[in-house]
């Protein structure tokens, strides 16, 4: 190889390591190697008020979240979920189904789409199992696994009379590596 040859060669190499090595945080590639776990308390609020017969209800949540994005990296991050559940109740949610939309501290955001879930009640709380998929953003095309959690306090009592209008949940979101 000429000397010249060898020149261009090194210079695009310290380039593109120079690239590499100065590209911020979650800029550096598209591939998302660790996993997020956000952690977080939501207001739900039904329209119309959930009771023990099955109706069509909206349903709209506000999420604060505590999300690790990397190993020793946390921020705070808020979630916007919605749907409309064609046969709600109070004891479940028949296709656990929505749009999630996460806004983290650092600018970013991951818009994650819910297909699919599974509803359990022991003990007096209600739990509800979902399973989706990041569309765009932070994630991108990755998993997810979301787990909402209503305590007992807030289940029965409601539902026999006026219905329940609003609750507050514990969740838990991952988006898989």
């Amino acid at each position: 190889m000429s000397r010249r040859g060898t020149t261009v060669t090194l210079g695009a190499l310290a380039l593109v390591v120079s690239s590499v090595v100065w590209a911020p945080a979650g800029q550096a590639g598209t591939a998302m190697d660790e996993a997020v776990t956000c952690t977080g308390d939501a207001h739900g609020h039904y329209d119309p008020p959930l009771t023990l017969l099955p109706q069509e209800t909206r349903i709209h949540a506000h999420v604060r979240y505590s999300c690790t994005i990397a190993p020793g990296h946390t921020l705070p991050a808020t979630g916007f979920f919605s749907t409309v559940e064609p046969s709600a109740v109070c004891v479940s949610l028949s296709e656990a189904r929505g749009t999630e939309i996460v806004h983290y501290a650092d600018g970013r955001r991951s818009v994650i789409v819910i297909d699919g879930g599974t509803t359990t009640r022991a003990a007096g709380t209600l739990s509800v199992l979902q399973s989706g998929r990041v569309v765009a953003g932070r994630g991108e095309g990755h998993f997810v696994r979301r787990t909402v959690t209503s305590l007992a306090r807030q289940l029965p009592t409601e539902c026999l009379t006026s219905g329940l209008g609003h609750t507050e949940n514990e969740v838990q979101l991952e988006i898989l590596p």
